[in-house]
């Protein structure tokens, strides 16, 4: 029998429940849903989560989409699954906690008797460290961006090449392969010996069902390729950027891009112009760096000094 929080399952069995991390202000029990799929075989266990940011919901579709399509029957393994881990910010699609004004994704491993967010990651941290590989479920919160994976342990670490493989399984197409900030589960994990990765899937507002899909795909593509369904999938090489050259606004006004996310572009190519109101043009950027378009805002207005785009540098592919 495996056991999270309130869900328990044994052989060939499904169940969901409630983890509990806490209380909110007037006392109500915090339970953030989780499932267990035990297999009708052994084999190895997956955790995945998402919403560690409140807003980035494109995960949350994952997994509703996920648990439905999984047979225990034809499982070897366990996949345990914790559907919305940022609770508190979850219920108003903000990205931080509220109740601290944290960013959960760098709260990592935890703490069980600290805050709000640091409580909440030591929860999910115990459950995610039972696993053998770790899918963190993300996205650009509200700008757009390509469907990629991120590899955050750094390029020295013992489990880098491992990451690297799980990344390719994974199969979005593009890897960010850059060491990440401290308190991330994608470099915690991997700490602990455990491959993990960050599939970013795309950016929007609500859901994009493009990325959605995208994440379904790569989540049976991992369990596929490590034995839990039977089967197998083609790996495809990966377009790896193993840095990022982010850009702002030297002006304020409208913003017009030039390049598409996914182009390709050369050090000099411009990126985007930046207009007033009626369409005269007040500054041009361009790229520093060959590379990738990968990220940029959705709105078009912007302030002096206001993030507006990300390119992808220092790309091959593996």
């Amino acid at each position: 029998m495996t056991t999270l929080g309130t869900a328990s399952a044994g052989p060939g069995e499904i169940d969901t429940g409630r983890l509990e991390v806490g209380e909110t202000r007037d006392g109500t029990t915090v339970g953030l849903p989780c499932a267990v799929i035990e297999g009708a075989s052994s084999g190895k266990t997956l955790y995945i989560q998402a919403a560690s940011d409140g807003d980035e919901l494109n995960g949350v579709g994952v997994v509703s989409r996920v648990v439905p399509r999984l047979d225990p029957a034809d499982l070897s393994g366990t996949v345990l699954v914790v559907g919305i881990v940022n609770y508190h910010a979850f219920q108003i699609a903000e990205h931080r906690n509220p109740i601290d004004d944290t960013k959960m994704n760098r709260a990592y491993p935890g703490d069980d008797s600290g805050t709000s967010s640091e409580r909440i990651a030591a929860a999910t941290f115990d459950a995610a460290t039972r696993a053998d590989l770790i899918l963190d479920l993300h996205q650009g919160s509200t700008s757009r961006m390509i469907d990629e994976v991120r590899v955050r342990c750094g390029r020295r670490h013992r489990l880098h090449d491992d990451c690297l493989e799980l990344a390719k399984t994974f199969g979005c197409g593009y890897v960010l392969d850059q060491k990440g900030p401290e308190g991330q589960l994608a470099r915690t994990g991997p700490d602990e010996g455990i491959p993990t990765i960050d599939p970013e899937l795309g950016g929007c507002v609500g859901w994009d069902q493009d990325s959605i899909e995208a994440g379904v795909t790569g989540v049976f593509n991992v369990l596929r390729g490590y034995g839990f369904l039977p089967g197998s999938t083609g790996q495809e090489p990966q377009t790896r950027a193993k840095g990022f050259d982010q850009y702002g606004s030297p002006a304020g006004g409208l913003v017009r891009f030039e390049a598409d996310l996914g182009d390709r572009v050369s050090a000099g190519d411009l990126l985007f112009e930046v207009t007033t109101p009626f369409g005269e043009r007040k500054a041009r950027v361009t790229a520093n760096n060959n590379g990738v378009f990968w990220r940029t805002r959705r709105l078009p207005q912007v302030a002096t000094g206001e993030y507006v785009c990300s390119v992808g540098t220092n790309v091959d592919a593996y």
